[in-house]
C-alpha cells in the first residue's frame, strides 16, 4: 500500500447505498462506487495515479471494475460478502501466477479499509481481451480455446501448487463440488427463468438434477481452484484464443470438479473432448458434479442476464444449460 501524504477525506463521494424497502435482487450493490469516486479514492491512496483517467470497465455481482490510465484494472467490492474474496485475491494471485500458462491479474496496488471506503480494493495491470460470453464463437470454433483451458486447469490443479500456495485457503466454502447442494440451489433459478419467460422446462434438466440429489461430492484431494470459472471470466484475444482468466474472488481449495464445470457449460462435442484430453482423466463422479455445477452457474447467469437486459449473455448462458445436459 502506498504511504506518504495525508489523505484528503472522500467520505463516500459517489458511493451509493440502496435505500431500505422491499427485498432487492441479490446482485444489487450494498455500496456502488462511481468512476468519480474511484478516481478520488485511487488518486488519494496512490499519488502516482492521481489525475489518471478512470472509466467503468465491468460490473458483476460482487465487484465493480474500472480502467485507470488505460493500463490498470481496479476492483472495488459492491457487497460485503465479496470482501474475503478480495483479501484472498491479494494474498494468493501473486503466488500462483508464475505457475500458470495463461495470464491472471496480479495485484500491484492494494488498499485496505479506511474512513473513505469501508472495504479493501486493489489494482492490477489490465489483461486485454473480451469475455467468452461476449464473443460467443460457434461451438465448432472453440477447440483451440478448449485445449488452452484444459492445460491451464491442469497447471492450476497441480497438487504441488496447492501444497505451496494453498495454505490458509478455505475448503469449498460455497459447496460447489456437492451435487446435491447445487441441485437444490438450481431449482429456484429455473423457476425464475420460467417466470421471466426465457426458458421452458425439459426432462434432460429435470433428470440431471433428480440424479444429483442422491450423489455425494467427489472425495479426491482438494486442489486450488478458481472457484467461479465461467464464460464471463475467460477472456479471448482477437484470434479467438485464450487471453487470460479473471475474477478470482472465489479462489479456494476444492475438488477439481468446481473448475471443470466450464468444460460442460462452455464447450461441447470435439471442443469439450479437446479440453478433457489436455486436462487428463476425469472420473465419473467428478464429471457428474461438474455437470450439475455447470447447469447451476449457467442458470444463475441466465437469470441475472434476463433480469438486467443482457441479451448476449442470456443467449450464451441458455446455451450453457443445454451443453451441461448434452452428451
Amino acid at each position: 500500500m502506498t504511504r506518504g501524504r495525508r489523505r484528503r477525506p472522500v467520505r463516500f463521494v459517489g458511493v451509493t447505498t440502496p435505500p431500505e424497502g422491499p427485498p432487492v435482487p441479490e446482485w444489487e450493490p450494498e455500496h456502488e462506487v462511481t468512476a468519480e469516486a474511484a478516481a478520488a479514492l485511487i488518486g488519494d491512496r496512490f499519488p502516482g495515479l492521481a489525475g489518471a483517467p478512470v472509466e467503468a470497465l465491468a460490473i458483476g455481482w460482487d465487484n465493480t471494475v474500472f480502467l485507470v490510465g488505460g493500463e490498470w484494472a481496479f476492483r472495488f467490492p459492491r457487497r460485503r460478502i465479496a470482501v474475503p474474496g478480495v483479501e484472498r485475491e491479494i494474498a494468493v494471485l501473486p503466488a500462483i501466477a508464475p505457475s500458470l500458462p495463461l495470464p491472471i491479474p496480479v495485484p500491484r496496488f492494494t488498499a485496505g479499509p479506511s474512513g473513505d471506503f469501508p472495504w479493501p480494493f486493489w489494482g492490477a495491470r489490465i489483461i486485454p481481451g473480451r469475455e467468452l460470453a461476449e464473443v460467443r464463437p460457434a461451438d465448432e470454433d472453440r477447440t483451440a480455446l478448449a485445449e488452452q483451458v484444459g492445460a491451464f486447469l491442469r497447471a492450476l490443479h497441480a497438487p504441488a501448487l496447492a501444497a505451496r500456495a494453498g495454505r490458509g485457503l478455505p475448503h469449498d466454502p460455497m459447496k460447489r463440488a456437492d451435487p446435491a447442494v447445487r441441485a437444490e440451489r438450481t431449482f429456484p433459478r429455473l423457476d425464475s427463468l420460467v417466470r421471466l419467460g426465457v426458458w421452458e422446462r425439459g426432462t434432460a434438466v429435470t433428470d440431471l438434477l433428480a440424479d444429483a440429489r442422491h450423489r455425494d461430492a467427489p472425495d479426491g484431494e482438494p486442489v486450488i481452484v478458481h472457484g467461479d470459472l465461467h464464460v464471463r471470466h475467460l477472456l479471448l484475444g482477437p484470434d479467438g484464443r485464450a487471453a487470460g482468466v479473471i475474477d478470482w474472488g472465489d479462489v479456494c481449495l476444492a475438488d477439481p470438479a468446481v473448475d471443470l464445470s466450464i468444460a460442460y457449460a462452455g464447450f461441447a462435442g470435439t471442443a469439450r473432448a479437446a479440453l478433457l484430453a489436455a486436462y487428463g482423466p476425469v472420473p465419473p463422479e467428478r464429471e457428474a458434479a461438474a455437470r450439475v455445477l455447470a447447469l447451476n452457474i449457467s442458470a444463475t447467469l441466465a437469470e441475472w442476464a434476463a433480469s438486467t437486459g443482457r441479451g448476449v449473455l442470456l443467449a450464451e448462458a441458455l446455451a450453457g444449460m443445454s451443453r451441461a445436459v448434452a452428451g
